[in-house]
């Protein structure tokens, strides 16, 4: 036990150290943890770490389903759904046949080990695309529809995943039958995510308390998860729609102290899951290897190689014709949505990057079928999801960047952002200036001093003054030195405010309440500084 506690902790080490790195190289963080690993996996002394299979899909997915459905806008998700559906469910059937019948007419596995590989390599990970696209300014509805899919193609590939499972035990699988429980499943797990997120969002408006409303955030997931994975479903679907229920109905019903004190536990939650998962993936190269043994190198290469380019190739065959043949068959589409640019076709091609849900799909297989035959090929499986995870990451996510400035989309977004800024900045005058109204009919109805009044007033007009009046480049200098000014103002109110501590002057209960303002105050300073237009 305390040997396993020690690991745990240089894990963590080494997480929080190749995550700062990452950082200060400007990589994405899941392709530097995903060599780490490797790294580690070989250092002599180094004991071998393995998840328990039953336990990585239930454990893992849950919240990083749920907190990528919370963070995602269902009026964007509802207004992209379209491509969303297309890439999601579509591009990844599509994938999951073409490697099936590649790796069965090429390699001479089975029809169902070979559908079951492709279900598992089937759905990209957004992780690291993401992460990337998002500095590079991207346009909006490209992210959107990569998020989008992201939540969504884990859904379609676990439903596959499980079917081939099934027919692997049972050595048969109906077509029409697998078809009728896909669309069983994903309809029952909507209504049951959403009843999911209802009742959550119920209980936590009645607890009232921020400690009690974030432990039943998080054990909100994991219900609505578990509960049709164990009846047969995926639990994806119903995660997804928890989570979008979640994200349209509970700004009203959430407390800002619990919104506050959420954000900051599941970014932390996250950032461990994510960055322990591929630390973890990289570590894996040691068993694998072990077990390679079992087989010839050059076949291993070869089916790693097969399908790492089926994928690829799968999913630029599926893109193009699933943007532009929709639009040359109806006019309406035409008009309503006019055809996007190819460019931004090739981008949303190119980012098919495998990750975490390969991984734990892959991690999850038994060792073993019902009646207690050894499972076919499971080493091999292994070997191969491996390899398309680190080709794809570390390939195409360390490509990504120099492709999207080859096609010039670096600033494609650029115009997008600025007025996506400006709504921002009229949004906010007008919520001021609707609070100011509030006042003058609160003053009349109410017998307030005009002390209370004058410093209301002083609040909003301080709020309104601080909101830019242009998004010129100068504005946007000045803006930045007055928030860097702001700061150093802060750290010299923080040493004074110790050195009263440590005079006895002031208690530490004070000490806290002043050091929570200059926090929440800063907190503001670093959101205004995210929310700048990148140049």
């Amino acid at each position: 036990m305390e040997a396993t506690f020690q690991i745990f902790l240089i894990l963590l080490a080494v997480l929080a150290g190749t995550a700062l790195l990452a950082r200060r190289i400007s990589v994405a963080p899941a392709i530097l943890l995903l060599l780490t690993g490797i790294v580690l996996a070989f250092v002599p002394g180094m004991p071998s770490l393995e998840l328990p299979p039953e336990l990585v899909l239930l454990l893992v997915l849950p919240p990083l389903i749920y907190s990528a459905s919370v963070a995602m806008s269902w009026r964007e998700f509802k207004k992209n759904l379209r491509p969303i559906i297309l890439l999601a469910v579509g591009c990844v059937i599509f994938t999951a046949f073409a490697v099936a019948a590649a790796t069965h007419y090429l390699i001479g596995l089975p029809w169902t080990v070979g559908f079951l590989l492709g279900a598992i390599v089937a759905p990209p990970d957004v992780v690291a695309p993401l992460a990337i696209a998002r500095k590079l300014g991207l346009p909006r509805r490209i992210l959107v529809v990569l998020e989008g899919e992201g939540l969504a193609n884990d859904a379609t590939a676990l439903i596959l995943y499980r079917f081939a499972l099934v027919a692997i035990s049972t050595g048969m699988l109906s077509l029409p039958k697998a078809a009728g429980t896909f669309v069983a499943i994903v309809a029952g797990e909507m209504l049951f995510g959403a009843a999911v997120g209802w009742l959550s969002l119920r209980a936590r408006h009645r607890a009232r308390d921020p400690q009690i409303e974030i432990t039943l955030s998080l054990i909100t997931p994991y219900i609505a998860y578990w509960i049709p994975q164990h009846f047969g479903g995926s639990g994806v679907i119903a995660t997804v729609a928890c989570g979008l229920y979640m994200s349209w109905n509970g700004p009203l019903l959430i407390s800002s102290a619990t919104r506050l004190q959420g954000i900051f536990f599941w970014d932390l939650v996250i950032f461990l899951i994510e960055g322990l998962l591929f630390l973890l993936t990289g570590f894996q190269i040691r068993s694998l290897f072990e077990a390679s043994k079992a087989f010839p190198l050059h076949n291993i290469l070869f089916a790693i190689a097969l399908v790492t380019v089926i994928i690829i190739v799968a999913r630029f065959a599926w893109a193009f014709p699933a943007t532009y043949l929709p639009r040359l068959l109806s006019k309406r589409l035409r008009e309503r949505d006019p055809a996007p640019p190819w460019q931004w076709t090739f981008v949303l091609a190119f980012t098919g990057v495998r990750g975490a849900v390969s991984l734990a799909a892959a991690l999850a297989l038994p060792f073993a079928l019902p009646d207690g035959e050894a499972f076919p090929y499971r080493d091999l499986i292994l070997f191969v999801s491996f390899g398309v995870i680190f080709i794809t990451l570390v390939g195409l996510g360390l490509g990504l960047p120099s492709v999207v400035r080859a096609l010039g989309m670096a600033q494609a977004g650029r115009a997008e952002h600025l007025a996506e800024h400006e709504s921002e900045i009229a949004a906010r005058r007008e919520a001021l200036g609707v609070a100011l109204k509030s006042l003058d009919a609160i003053t009349s109805d109410r017998e307030l001093s005009d002390e209370v009044v004058r410093l209301l007033r002083a609040r909003h007009e301080t709020r309104i003054n601080q909101l830019p009046d242009s998004l010129n480049p100068y504005a946007d200098d000045v803006s930045a030195a007055g928030i860097d000014l702001t700061r150093e103002l802060i750290a010299s109110e923080r040493k004074f405010i110790h050195m009263l501590l440590r005079d006895g002057k002031i208690t530490d209960e004070v000490r806290r309440r002043i050091e929570r303002d200059l926090d929440l105050e800063e907190a503001s300073l670093a959101n205004r500084e995210y929310r700048k237009v990148p140049l």
